[in-house]
């Protein structure tokens, strides 16, 4: 419930505090007097976005409190959603700087305008004449008939609705994914193919290179090793020579002892040259030249030597990593196929889970039509359209959307014998401000919403029928807190507490003034609505009679 309102600096109000009764209060005055400035500093405390054109004074700050009791309302979760102290007397403040900074506060702390704009559905329902055209937009005909519906069945529908988008565009996603995987899964399988038949081994290369080299070079080493053995061996070769060398030393060794010595190493250099031949004849008997061994190892080798090439990398390390790296890309594209075929069974088992859901939202609006329709007629005919008919059509949509699977039309007609049409094609500018009324009115039974403010909501209306939607408003009154800006007596005389704006002429500048009226001083304005300024008894004795 909105309870004080303090406007500094902003637009024509230098500055204002306003308390507001608990029923009903009515503000009038004459046009342009800035009876619609109050709803644009409320609006501020409500989220709205900051101007310095609002500021009367260019040079000091605009500033806008109210406090709300939300004692009843269940907030506290809200505020520990925002990190914000709680408390049942709510207080905002909003700030604009003349540097165009803007401030907000909750409770004295500074606060986001998120967190204002998810306060401001809780506290305050600011109806203009604007909003009245929502009236006849099919979202807001669904959000009413879900006003009178189970009030767990649209949430319950909305889980389900969110899962199933959620996995659709999962779904949307994967598919893409193989679809993209296809394309090159094919070409990496024949690599991997071809490398998982390759049957690398990590350390085989560097082995091949080298038979390979040998090979090469096999007869080249042989004829080397031939012409070896024929040089030191034989009757004529450099064995027998040493040894006929040792004995020519052997005669005078013992004549000398370093001729021994020289004897001696002579007696090794034989020994010495004697193992290496055996050790060469045994390698030239090893040493066979295979023209298929070596046809093998080349084949291998270039085998290699392509794969490599065909990589971008020089060892077999790499190629062994290239040949898992596809390995896991393969298997991913084949845990891929599984995993579509699992969403595409979830899509599924969500979708009749929420096709359920949605028809059992659908049976509860049909039923909350019903009732709406029921509790509309005789408002309308206490607003003087008692010839009115009224009938919520509840067709199937297109597709499943955020609010179900149904296309919600209310069906209007205000003359007797009109047919029934949709309220955009049928109902006029004051029917549609009678009847946005009276949908206000029996909703308001049922909600929780502590304050609602009408701006002007009786345009179009006028006589007896002004009369009935002042005392809708007073009935309206005993459930919430209502505020009403008008420019009907018939309204003005309903009200618990009567504001009165009013323009006057200060510095030579134009400033707004509210003031709240007494008893007296409603009778006479109420009697200036009526008639003139200076009001006729006639009409102050009419205001006397509005007023009882």
């Amino acid at each position: 419930m909105l309870k004080t309102l303090h406007i500094e600096n902003y637009a024509l109000i230098l500055k204002t505090d306003i308390t507001f009764d608990e029923s009903l209060t009515v503000i009038t005055g004459e046009t342009g007097a800035g009876k619609s400035i109050l709803l644009g500093a409320l609006g501020l405390l409500l989220g709205q976005r900051a101007d310095t054109q609002v500021l009367y004074d260019k040079e000091r700050k605009c500033l806008v409190e109210a406090t709300f009791d939300i004692a009843d309302l269940g907030l506290r979760p809200l505020f520990e959603q925002y990190d914000a102290d709680y408390d049942d007397l709510l207080i905002l403040r909003r700030e604009i700087l003349p540097s165009a900074k803007s401030r907000a506060f909750v409770n004295d702390s500074p606060a986001s305008l998120q967190f204002l704009k998810e306060l401001a559905p809780h506290i305050l329902d600011i109806h203009s004449q604007y909003q009245t055209l929502t009236l006849t937009e099919s979202h807001f005909q669904t959000q009413l008939l879900d006003s009178f519906s189970d009030p767990s069945l649209l949430p319950q529908y909305q889980s389900l609705y969110r899962q199933y988008v959620g996995l659709k565009h999962e779904l949307e996603r994967l598919t893409a994914q193989d679809a993209e995987n296809n394309k090159v899964m094919d070409y990496n399988r024949f690599l991997f193919d071809e490398l998982m038949a390759a049957q690398l081994n990590d350390d085989e290369q560097q082995p091949l290179e080298e038979e390979a080299h040998l090979l090469e070079h096999t007869g080249t080493i042989k004829e080397a090793l031939g012409a070896f053995e024929a040089l030191c061996d034989g009757d004529e070769g450099a064995l027998a020579r040493l040894i006929a060398a040792r004995g020519a030393l052997a005669n005078v060794a013992a004549y000398h002892a370093d001729i021994e010595i020289l004897h001696q190493r002579l007696d090794s250099c034989i020994i010495e040259l004697q193992d290496i031949l055996s050790d060469a004849a045994s390698l030239n008997d090893k040493l066979q030249f295979s023209p298929e061994r070596q046809a093998l190892v080349n084949e291998r080798l270039d085998l290699i030597y392509r794969l490599q090439k065909k990589h971008g990398v020089d060892s077999i390390a790499a190629l062994l990593k290239i040949q898992k790296r596809l390995d896991q890309q393969l298997q991913e594209a084949d845990s891929l196929d599984d995993r579509i075929r699992e969403v595409m069974e979830q899509v599924d088992q969500v979708y009749g889970l929420m096709q359920q859901a949605a028809d059992r939202l659908t049976a509860s609006r049909r039923e909350a039509g019903r009732m709406l329709e029921e509790q509309l007629l005789p408002v309308l005919a206490q607003l003087g359209m008692s010839a009115a008919r009224i009938v919520v059509d509840i067709a199937p949509a297109v597709d499943y959307g955020p609010m179900g699977h149904d296309a919600v039309s209310l069906l209007f007609n205000a003359n007797q014998g009109g047919s029934l049409r949709p309220i955009a094609e049928v109902a006029s500018g004051g029917e549609l401000s009678r009847l946005m009324l009276a949908v206000k009115s029996v909703v308001t039974r049922r909600s929780l919403l502590p304050t609602i403010i009408f701006d002007e909501i009786d345009s179009g209306v006028s006589g007896d029928i002004s009369v009935a939607v002042g005392s809708i408003m007073r009935m309206m009154a005993q459930h919430m807190q209502v505020v009403a800006i008008s420019h009907l007596p018939q309204i003005a005389a309903k009200a618990s507490q009567h504001l009165k704006v009013s323009k006057a002429l200060e510095d030579n500048r134009t400033i707004s003034r509210i003031r709240e009226l007494s008893p007296d001083e409603r009778i006479t304005e109420i009697a200036v609505m009526l008639s003139s300024n200076p009001p006729t008894q006639a009409a102050l004795q009419t205001a006397r009679e509005l007023m009882t």
